[in-house]
């Protein structure tokens, strides 16, 4: 009898049949009789309050239900409830509609409810508004002065503040054979999926409510729901089974969601409402960060001291803090550091975690730094990437739970051809082109939280898998459905993985890269107590040849319990049922890490990037034209979806190298590009040769399935390294991004 493995194999997306042929249902897809539509205005000022707002017109449109503002919002819940949600930074919540004041360009400010999408937005153009403003302040680099440390306390687990100062670093620095002294700078990004911002609220009577919401967590929603309007949990149900993308985006709850249930429980109607295009630049953001690093190092290229301070924009109402400034202590072992990082609150809407927050920001100075290292002492950058390699975070002073990085970096510059670099700039062309080589290192963490899962065998022989989780395009519902089969000894097709619903057992929201090793073992531990309950079933059965048998003697193979030595002894699960009176068997578990031994070794996935770039000579023009990135992130559940992750990071990398800003004139405090005509990403004719290489790294520490994420390491090094070619080609050193081609002429 042969169980062919499901972990480790290729398979393709379970949904991907639904995607393709358009039959899998969105948020703002699903039907409802008697739908309602709203559709949200937003201030055209950037801070003052509303003096009026005049609905006395619209209110007589035909198909106009209602019109929402602050003057006739319902009651709610908590007007004085500081954490609304999971992802939610320290400070006060942003309360849509709560009163007259306007605190960032874009605050939504009503809500127009009527039979139709179109006579919503139709009435919304007809409001009139009355504004008193003030003063405001959107630079940050101009209100730089106004930088503060992030509020103490209750910060994220997963956004730790800097860590402590080390040794003498401004002595060390001073007598250190090379030093640098770099400035650098990153625009605003916007997320845009695809998937617009929309929630579609059932009312199904009672205050009890059905939800479809374009969100990254299920229960994070319900808990904002519940929270806000006063509901009791079981009455309010989210389901979210397809997100056109998410990228950080649905992390939070957004304000469709507060504007939808509002009016749904108001009116007792079902209502959805959908955020545009240029309304979906209005709740969050990465933030613009400046950064400045000091680095020394002996004359051998050994990194001695180390600064590192980034200053980020937040709200004025919300503490938004990335990890922007705690990598490089992390990859290369100084004993003298001093990394800072401060906040500047400005009149925007808070900032919001978009893929790898932090990483892909800090990264980039600090790689670009070791750069300008290994030029000032004529060692090649990977050279210098090793000599200064360690196993231990210094950060920390842990050892880390693996670490296969040097493999990263052997086996991807093999595969690149990293020796064929001529490491004088300017010495590559093709034809009119200067050509470049670049690399970098990337790292992100490797961690886990607590989630929950239930595994149900029927009669047929068949399992479903329960949870929470979403699946925001990561092939989440593939890999638990893969790591189910394993742990059943099933063939996929006879799983079925049920998720993306409140009402489910817990899962986290959806982001960090930490779903799979959260939710996997939950997964993995539903199906060994379902293994351990059929087998005591069948030990329990009229004339068991298993009656005298341990669990660990017996392996579960396509519907059998089979004898380890003896695979000619097997028993048919589906005689269990037998006598069970064909009634389900079930198990509900759940998975954390281990709090007295997990925090006893650093943890991280761990990634080295290859980058060639063509620059024309002439017009500046620059083209990515091949890169590799070879990451160590543990077992790979699914190699398929694995590497779909990694190449969209890669291509997001050239992304926020090349293309992604959004600007904002600062006369206005207003987004000017708030459309996808021009705010710049990339298009087939950017993206070529990008390859992906996952070396092998066993790590049973971080869970028992030695699982590592991988969402979000693909783009961390990507940005420096093609930073790095385009010095390699150019000559030219550019701190700022995106680099543009004006930058080169």
């Amino acid at each position: 009898m042969k169980n062919i493995p499901s972990v480790g194999k290729p398979v393709s997306r379970l949904e991907g049949h639904l995607k393709v042929t358009g039959n899998a249902k969105y948020a703002g897809e699903y039907d409802a009789t008697d739908l309602l539509y709203g559709y949200v205005v937003n201030s055209t000022v950037t801070k003052g309050k509303i003096k009026s707002i005049d609905t006395s017109e619209i209110k007589k449109m035909e198909g106009v239900v209602e019109v929402f503002t602050h003057d006739n919002r319902p009651s709610t819940a908590w007007f004085d409830f500081q954490y609304a949600d999971m992802d939610a930074p320290p400070g006060i919540v942003f309360k849509p509609l709560k009163d007259a004041e306007i605190k960032y360009n874009g605050q939504p400010i009503a809500l127009v409810v009527a039979e139709s999408f179109e006579t919503a937005r139709w009435a919304a153009a007809k409001i009139k508004v009355v504004y008193e403003t003030e003063d405001f302040e959107t630079d940050l680099k101009t209100n730089r002065d106004k930088a503060r440390d992030p509020k103490k306390g209750l910060a994220s687990l997963l956004k730790p503040p800097p860590p402590k100062p080390t040794g003498d670093f401004q002595k060390e620095y001073e007598k250190s054979a090379v030093q640098t002294d770099s400035h650098f700078s990153h625009g605003t990004e916007h997320h845009n999926p695809m998937e617009m911002y929309a929630s579609t609220v059932i009312y199904e009577g009672k205050d009890k409510l059905k939800i479809y919401d374009k969100t990254q967590g299920t229960i994070n929603s319900q808990m904002y729901v519940a929270n806000v309007f006063g509901l009791k949990m079981k009455n309010v149900q989210v389901i979210s089974p397809f997100v056109g993308g998410g990228f950080g985006s649905g992390l939070r709850p957004q304000h469709q969601l507060f504007m939808a249930v509002m009016a749904s429980l108001a009116l007792k109607r079902n209502v959805r409402v959908t955020l545009d295009r240029a309304q979906m630049y209005m709740i969050g953001h990465r933030p613009p960060t400046l950064q400045h690093t000091r680095f020394g190092a002996d004359k051998d290229g050994k990194v001695n001291a180390i600064y590192h301070k980034g200053i980020g924009e937040t709200s004025r109402f919300e503490d938004y803090v990335e990890m922007v400034v705690n990598w490089a202590s992390m990859l290369y072992p100084a004993e003298n550091t001093l990394l800072e990082h401060e906040i500047v609150p400005l009149d925007v809407y808070s900032p919001l975690d978009m893929r790898a927050p932090g990483g892909s920001t800090g990264m980039h100075a600090i790689e670009v730094t070791m750069d300008e290292i290994a030029y000032q002492l004529n060692i090649d950058p990977l050279e210098l990437r090793l000599i200064n390699y360690s196993e231990v975070d210094k950060s920390s002073d842990k050892e880390y739970s693996s670490k296969e990085l040097r493999k990263c970096y052997l086996e991807g510059a093999e595969k690149f051809g990293w020796n064929q670099r001529n490491p004088e700039p300017r010495s590559m062309k093709r034809g009119n082109k200067l050509v470049g080589y670049g690399m970098a290192t990337g790292i992100w963490d490797a961690n886990r939280i607590f989630g929950r899962a239930e595994a149900i065998m029927t009669a047929d022989g068949k399992v479903e898998i329960k949870s929470a989780v979403t699946d925001i395009g990561t092939g989440t519902l593939t890999i638990m459905t893969q790591i189910a089969a394993d742990e059943l000894g099933l063939p996929i097709e006879h799983i079925t993985f049920t998720y993306a619903d409140s009402a489910l057992p817990f899962a986290p929201i959806q982001g960090g890269s930490f779903t799979t090793a959260t939710v996997g073992p939950a997964v993995q531990n539903a199906c060994q107590a379902l293994n351990k309950k059929l087998f005591k079933k069948a030990k329990d059965l009229e004339g068991s040849f298993l009656k005298d048998t341990a669990f660990k003697d017996v392996i579960f193979k396509e519907g059998y319990i089979v004898m380890r030595d003896k695979p000619e002894m097997k028993l048919d699960i589906k005689e269990i049922f037998k006598t069970n009176e064909g009634k389900a068997i079930r198990t509900k578990n759940s998975a954390m890490p281990n709090p007295l031994t997990y925090g006893k070794k650093a943890r991280a996935v761990h990634s080295a990037v290859f980058v060639e770039v063509e620059v024309d000579e002439e017009l500046g023009v620059i083209e990515v034209t091949r890169a590799i990135t070879a990451v160590a992130a543990g077992k790979i559940i699914n190699p398929k979806t694995a590497e779909s992750q990694v190449l969209g990071g890669m291509i997001w990398g050239i992304s926020k190298a090349l293309h992604e800003e959004t600007i904002l004139d600062h006369q206005f405090g207003r987004y000017m590009n708030a459309n996808l005509a021009e705010y710049h990403i990339p298009v087939h004719a950017d993206i070529h040769d990008l390859q992906v290489i996952f070396v092998e790294e066993d790590d049973n520490f971080v869970n028992d399935l030695g699982v590592k994420g991988v969402g979000e390491i693909g783009g961390v090094g990507m940005p420096p390294a093609i930073t790095n070619a385009i010095f390699h080609a150019t000559g030219k050193r550019i701190y700022d991004l995106p680099i543009h081609f004006d930058r080169l002429l």
